[in-house]
């Protein structure tokens, strides 16, 4: 760039726009007369005061429009900027990334004027349009010469932006503070992804967050830039915007460089499966050994996403060749997260190894029997643990109400003493870095002389809930262990309870129906030699 084009550029930042006008000639004129001399595309950023905020240098047949996410956003509000860029084809006008563009950032407008022999020509005025029946997401306008548009541009867009607010709160009444649209997208058949997307829409509602629609997109394989296809996700984004999405959920965990492109695509939140329930938990988590757990999650789940640049930015050394400016951001970010993750896993050996001298503690007095209450999560694990010992743990109609184990003491008919005990929940396709941290929690699972398996009879998917449950007792080597079927929630059943089994009973913890045979069941399952008690309270792990 020579001398001179800089000082040119640098010269549109000294323009300003009246507010009331979308273009004045006399920036067109500047544009075009720079970009002209360049054969070379320049564009910019102008917020609704009328001053330019960006100034962008493309090359001939496009540009790229910089970081604008921190600027303004909220429900029914447009970004307060618009992009005003040149381009070189007569016939070329708004294309498929300008309006693309238009839409996912949520742009008050997209405006090109053509570059003719360095004078500024036809002008093309894009704006988004509220939800219509005709499904347009977008109008585009025409002007001859910067000098005929005839358009009081704040108050044009102020009442568009009006207008959309309007229609996306007849579309999401509630107003809660997070609005998501979930995608899944794999191989699957339909009902196996319905099945998963139902799952995902539960989690959501676990963390407030109000879902508006889910997708499932079929794919023969995913993509390693976007994992959907770029035209089929712009479709999917632009239809999350119109709905007053804040957030884009996707059910799939997407890789470090699929993430960082998706949220480069459009003015929303981008997460997945792993990232929602790993807030779940983290607003759960309420012993400091929970807390920990999550959090060693957290950072396992974040490390690899903070080395999606390569080998190339590692630490450079001393000596010939590898001398340096030293460390970079992201190698400094990299190696407190190393760090941070080392220290919280010497304080969880720690923490394990005192709930192992507690139970070689409870050995040596005279091991009453344990029985361990597991199950899907929201099935009524916490409620059961209530009914039976009289507790008050807290127990919601929510995905992981538990994360921390909870041991109480219930005295059988035959005035035999055994320790029940809640546990987290389990779900189909468990976060790997949540499985790793939560293994010391999962431990106490070893000491069960019997399982309470507990199902939601209510549930649809209660078979497939059964197998995931199943699945992970294999893993951890726990199928051995005896184990009664609890069906729980038959008050909400709509058919007739089914007949029990010699392994099987119905019940529903909330009106204590089918509690009293749980309970004999428990008294003929369990070991029948004498037991000692405890002469202090059962740990609460």
């Amino acid at each position: 760039m020579t001398h001179s084009e800089r000082r040119g550029l640098e010269r549109l930042f000294r323009r300003k726009i009246p507010p009331n006008k979308l273009l004045t000639p006399e920036l067109a004129r500047t544009l075009t007369e720079i970009s002209g001399s360049m054969a070379r595309q320049v564009g910019v950023i102008v917020n609704r005061k009328g001053i330019i905020r960006h100034v962008i240098l493309g090359n001939h047949h496009n540009i790229v429009i910089p970081d604008i996410s921190f600027y303004r956003r909220g429900h029914g509000r447009l970004k307060g900027l618009r992009c005003i860029h040149t381009h070189f084809n007569k016939n070329e006008g708004i294309n498929t990334e300008d309006l693309s563009d238009l839409a996912l950032l949520r742009l008050d407008a997209m405006i090109t004027v053509e570059v003719r022999e360095n004078l500024p020509g036809q002008v093309c005025f894009a704006h988004l349009l509220p939800p219509n029946h005709e499904n347009r997401h977008w109008e585009i306008l025409n002007f001859r010469h910067p000098s005929a548009i005839d358009l009081h541009f704040l108050e044009f867009i102020q009442e568009l932006e009006e207008e959309i607010k309007r229609s996306q709160d007849r579309l999401s009444p509630r107003k809660r503070e997070e609005r998501a649209i979930l995608v899944h997208a794999s191989q699957r058949p339909r009902f196996e992804a319905e099945i998963s997307l139902a799952e995902l829409a539960e989690l959501a509602r676990s963390s407030d967050i109000e879902v508006l629609e889910k997708i499932w997109q079929r794919v023969s394989r995913y993509n390693p830039a976007h994992l959907l296809g770029k035209g089929k996700l712009r479709e999917i984004l632009i239809k999350g915007l119109y709905l007053g999405a804040t957030m884009v959920i996707f059910d799939q965990d997407l890789g470090a460089i699929q993430l960082s492109n998706i949220a480069k695509m459009v003015d929303l939140k981008v997460i997945d499966r792993t990232q929602l329930i790993l807030d779940i938990f983290a607003r759960r988590a309420q012993s400091k050994e929970g807390k920990i757990q999550v959090e060693l999650a957290q950072l396992r789940y974040l490390l690899p996403r903070l080395m999606g640049r390569g080998t190339a930015m590692s630490r450079l050394m001393g000596g010939i060749g590898g001398r340096g400016p030293g460390e970079t951001k992201l190698e400094e970010d990299r190696r407190r997260v190393k760090q941070r993750i080392s220290s919280l896993e010497r304080e969880l050996k720690s923490l394990s190894r005192g709930r192992r001298e507690r139970r070689k503690r409870r050995t040596a007095k005279g091991t009453l029997p344990v029985i361990s209450i597991i199950g899907y999560t929201s099935a009524g694990k916490s409620t059961l643990l209530n009914r039976l010992t009289g507790s008050k743990v807290l127990a919601e109609d929510r995905l992981f109400a538990t994360l921390d184990p909870i041991t109480r003491r219930l005295v059988l008919p035959d005035t035999r003493d055994v320790l029940l005990a809640d546990t987290v929940g389990f779900i189909r396709h468990m976060p790997k870095d949540l499985r790793v941290a939560f293994k010391a929690t999962m431990e106490e699972l070893e000491d069960a002389h019997l399982f309470l398996h507990v199902i939601d009879a209510t549930s649809p998917y209660r078979k497939g809930e059964i197998i995931a449950v199943e699945q992970i007792l294999e893993e951890m080597d726990l199928l051995a262990t005896p184990r009664i079927l609890v069906y729980n929630k038959i008050d909400l059943l709509k058919r007739d309870t089914p007949a029990a089994g010699p392994e099987t009973v119905y019940i529903s913890a909330v009106t204590k129906e089918g509690i009293d045979e749980l309970i004999k069941m428990l008294t003929k399952r369990l070991p029948q030699k004498a037991q000692e008690e405890f002469t202090s309270t059962p740990d609460v792990a």
